[in-house]
């Protein structure tokens, strides 16, 4: 089963992402800041990471700043999940590393489908 690590400080945005990567047939593992979620694709080695920008203590950019540079983890897909859609902060993520930028708020559907798009699992149905 497919691990997504899920890094956000609104336990409401987590319960509902949880709830959905679940749903789609995902493993899922949680962060609630930047230090937090370094130290769990450390221990749990995740296939995916869905990433907010606005972190206490490391933010989102630094978070996927610093596993850009960790050769160990440095192509673990990333999607950058924020409220900040402006184009600057859109170009700065990809710029960064990040392998997709979605906006809150999301299409459930969308979303998911995205996941499968990265991990490889475009257009196979079940389990990831």
């Amino acid at each position: 089963m497919r691990k997504v690590l899920i890094v956000d400080d609104e336990p409401n945005i987590v319960l509902s992402l949880e709830f959905l990567m679940q749903q789609a047939g995902f493993e899922v593992v949680t962060a609630e800041d930047g230090e937090t979620a370094l130290a769990r694709v450390s221990e749990t080695r995740p296939d995916l990471m869905l990433l907010d920008i606005s972190l206490p203590g490391i933010g989102g950019f630094d978070v996927l700043e610093r596993l850009r540079a960790d050769p160990d983890v440095a192509r673990l897909p990333i999607i950058m999940l924020t409220a900040h859609g402006r184009e600057v902060e859109r170009e700065k993520g990809l710029a960064l590393g990040a392998d997709d930028y979605i906006t809150k708020p999301f299409s459930t559907r969308e979303l998911v489908e995205r996941v499968k798009r990265l991990l490889g699992d475009a257009g196979r149905e079940g389990e990831p």
